[in-house]
């Protein structure tokens, strides 16, 4: 009993300390919380909370009887989707277009980072980072405008090549085969200088001296890229291509909405723009939850494969 008793105590005695010092914190960090608190805010709300709207892939929603009253017909809807030859057509031109842009736009921001942080005059750097940064500050609709003022059939190009308005020499935007080529070079010319910034970040971490040892040693730009630099940014490239792989299935709704009808859908149909053009336009909103759904789920699988291989690596990964 009096074991018993003197063990309680000493949870009691414990337990104090832990709240008050837990209190302590609380205070000690109010701002830095308040701060967070709108982020946490929209996180929850626009994040998670709207994830039970997904209920609706499960039934045959109707706006006007509401979600709870919708006739609940289980996985009828997921039928119908896998029945529909349109939603595969557009899952190939996803995962095609998400291949392209993972392979030849990843390591554009990494290389054009590399060659920033090689400037060795600082107003030189400030200009071209100034820049390759702008078009990233460009809405999609101007970006694909520009790009049909130059390749259109009345663009700039044309112009250049023939005097004749109705001979049209180059106009990719009516060439189907043109569509992936055409996003992965506007997806460049706007992003790549935004992408820059971790890598920048990154490249600024690395220790001066490992490149002054690597140039005694006789290495040149090569060696001493592939040996020091980025040995010393893998956590941060390993970091950026799980989050990338994690959102590889969004391959740009705003800018292939821009130009689907241009390329035609059978070229242009992505998995985004099914959802839209179903849900929103055709009135068939569990049918694209259903779709919405399977996406969210392989990006998680992706982002949990992906992190899985950085353990096997070494690297820390986004979660332990």
């Amino acid at each position: 009993m009096a074991a018993a008793t003197a063990a309680a105590a000493a949870a009691t005695a414990g337990a104090k300390p832990r709240a008050r010092t837990r209190w302590v914190r609380l205070r000690r960090d109010k701002v830095l919380l308040l701060m967070m608190l709108p982020g946490v805010l929209y996180f929850g709300v626009f994040q998670y909370l709207a994830q039970l709207g997904n209920i609706i892939a499960f039934k045959d929603y109707v706006p006007f009887v509401g979600i709870k009253d919708s006739a609940w017909v289980g996985f009828q809807q997921f039928s119908t989707l896998f029945a529909d030859p349109d939603f595969w057509h557009a899952v190939r031109n996803t995962f095609e277009l998400a291949l392209i842009q993972l392979v030849f736009y990843f390591p554009v921001p990494l290389a054009l980072a590399m060659f920033l942080f090689s400037l060795t005059r600082n107003w030189v750097r400030k200009l071209v980072v100034s820049f390759v940064y702008l078009p990233h500050f460009i809405s999609w609709v101007v970006v694909v405008g520009l790009f049909v003022q130059v390749l259109g059939p009345s663009g700039m190009v044309n112009n250049l090549l023939t005097h004749d308005s109705h001979h049209v020499v180059v106009n990719v935007f009516r060439d189907p085969a043109w569509f992936k080529p055409m996003m992965l070079i506007e997806l460049i010319w706007k992003d790549c200088g935004w992408g820059t910034i971790i890598f920048l970040a990154a490249l600024y971490q690395v220790d001066d001296a490992l490149y002054e040892a690597a140039s005694l040693d006789g290495a040149g730009w090569a060696r001493r890229t592939w040996h020091v630099t980025l040995p010393s940014i893998r956590p941060v490239l390993v970091l950026l291509l799980i989050l990338r792989v994690g959102d590889v299935l969004s391959v740009g709704f705003d800018q292939v909405m821009q130009q689907r009808d241009t390329f035609t859908p059978a070229a242009a149909e992505v998995i985004d723009t099914y959802v839209y053009n179903h849900g929103v336009g055709s009135g068939q909103f569990s049918v694209a939850a259903v779709a919405g759904l399977l996406k969210g789920l392989v990006a998680m699988v992706l982002v949990f494969g992906a992190n899985k291989v950085a353990h096997k690596l070494g690297e820390q990964g986004v979660y332990q």
